[in-house]
């Protein structure tokens, strides 16, 4: 009979134990999870710095922007070719590395 009480006592006091690091995950988890916690961390990673979508999108339009700045002086005929400048031996190199001529663009600025 000691036996049974000793390992129904066991039993009861190892169930309450896991019943309460369960619900404390539980708990947790769903703080986390939470959308005021998740807008949270979002914000703290872009103040950080690191890749979100905010960041993303930030990322493309400067892109975009750039990529138009480059079609527009193509197309107002401000772009400096610089492979036509090269012979045929010469290697154009940035920041040390050998880039193609074409991967380069040089642009004037007009001022008034």
């Amino acid at each position: 009979m000691i036996k049974r009480l000793t390992w129904f006592v066991a039993g009861v006091v190892t169930g309450i134990g896991a019943a309460r690091s369960a619900r404390r995950r539980v708990v947790r988890t769903a703080r986390r999870l939470s959308p005021v916690h998740a807008a949270e961390r979002l914000r703290r990673r872009a103040e950080q710095g690191v890749d979100t979508v905010a960041g993303a999108v930030r990322e493309g339009r400067l892109a975009m922007a750039n990529r138009e700045r480059e079609l527009r002086a193509r197309l107002e005929r401000r772009v400096d070719p610089i492979d036509g400048r090269l012979a045929e031996d010469e290697t154009l190199l940035v920041d040390g590395a050998p880039v193609e001529p074409g991967r380069v663009v040089v642009m004037r600025s007009e001022r008034d």
